[in-house]
């Protein structure tokens, strides 16, 4: 097993905001941190609602993965953050929409608070 550690960076996502990289390529593995609902232009905080920044989130995940060269299909791990499990379904059924066959395996967890107080944070996996 390669102990390789390659930083991706895509200047279609939010830049890090702190001492992280947006993912790391690891052998056969890209690592993405958590997606927040940061527009990458101007690092404001896109939308008031989940749905809005869910969206968000997810195209944001998508650029890392385009710039480590995955795609939604590689991802095998995701880990959703909520600020409200009450937000469950809504954020489910647009996260469902980009995974169009076998969905990754998946964590869910409600918490106190998020970075920059948004709704939903999210990080992936992939097989490369």
């Amino acid at each position: 097993m390669s102990k390789s550690k390659e930083p991706i960076l895509s200047k279609n996502a939010p830049a890090p905001i702190g001492p992280y990289s947006q993912a790391i390529r690891s052998g056969n593995f890209l690592f993405c941190s958590g997606q927040i609902a940061l527009d990458p232009a101007n690092g404001t905080i896109v939308g008031q609602d989940v749905e809005t920044q869910t969206r968000q989130v997810m195209k944001n995940i998508a650029a890392v993965l385009e710039a480590g060269s995955a795609s939604f299909d590689q991802v095998v791990k995701t880990t959703i953050f909520l600020k409200s499990m009450g937000d469950f379904p809504k954020v489910n059924e647009i996260y469902g929409q980009s995974f169009k066959g076998t969905p990754p395996a998946r964590s869910t967890v409600e918490v106190s608070r998020l970075p920059k107080d948004v709704l939903v944070e999210i990080e992936v996996i992939a097989a490369l």
